[in-house]
């Protein structure tokens, strides 16, 4: 399995420590303001808008929340100063790590991020220092025991999809970026609604780690990557065993 995917599974994981915490939901409703204020307030004509309500309220965002991160983005207050950036840097034992951020102070969110990447062991880097490692594609889940894989892979490849994968308990649509909303509403169209739909990255060329110091010093500096309430998501490329997985304490 692939760093990202490794990660996806742990997230699945901490999912509902982080729901308990509240961080799960302001990283829904911070992606609704900035979709908002980018494409409008209505989800109708704004796919990004869309998706993000749809994952939001698959995580159980209360449309309250939601209502009001759209108002927000559309100008009722609060998103003006919201931006998209991104972190690069390197792991213990070289792995590579890419971070998508949305922040309303850029200095406090760097310090921050490069003071995680020295406790574990890491080097936050310049941009471009490891973004060309990481394809972007368009991702569509769908639950692996309700869904028909032979007509969910016709149908997707109909649609121009690039592949259909299994990952644990779910099916994944693979897209090209430029094919992403497309694809998307073919599916729907044909009778397949996905659990969850976005735009990730996945590591093209993945790091094996086999020693679990370094093994736990990156998946601790994941853990509190994703932790922080001004990042959206984190890919890496590193490859953990299974086994030496069930030794670490995230």
């Amino acid at each position: 399995m692939s760093g990202h995917s490794k990660w996806s599974t742990i997230k699945h994981k901490k999912a509902a420590v982080d729901a308990a915490r509240g961080v799960t939901f302001q990283k829904f409703s911070r992606e609704i303001i900035v979709a908002a204020k980018m494409g409008g307030p209505d989800p109708t004509g704004n796919f990004r808008l869309r998706t993000a309500i749809d994952r939001a309220k698959a995580a159980g965002l209360p449309n309250d929340n939601i209502k009001r991160a759209i108002e927000k983005g559309a100008g009722a207050g609060g998103a003006d100063n919201v931006e998209e950036l991104t972190y690069e840097g390197y792991g213990a034992g070289g792995t590579a790590i890419f971070i998508e951020a949305m922040t309303d102070n850029r200095n406090r969110t760097a310090g921050d991020i490069r003071s995680y990447f020295t406790k574990y062991n890491g080097n936050l880097g310049e941009t471009g220092c490891v973004g060309w490692m990481f394809k972007q594609v368009g991702a569509i889940e769908f639950d692996k025991e309700t869904t028909d894989f032979d007509k969910l892979f016709e149908a997707a490849i109909e649609a121009n999809a690039q592949d259909v994968v299994e990952e644990d308990d779910i099916l994944k649509v693979i897209t090209a970026p430029e094919d992403f909303q497309s694809c998307v509403e073919t599916l729907e169209k044909n009778g397949f609604k996905g659990k969850s739909a976005e735009l990730t990255r996945i590591a093209e060329n993945l790091v094996e780690v086999t020693d679990e110091k370094i093994a736990t010093n990156i998946l601790r500096l994941m853990s509190k990557l994703e932790e922080h309430d001004d990042v959206q998501n984190v890919y890496s490329n590193f490859d953990i065993s299974d086994e030496l997985m069930e030794k670490i304490d995230v």
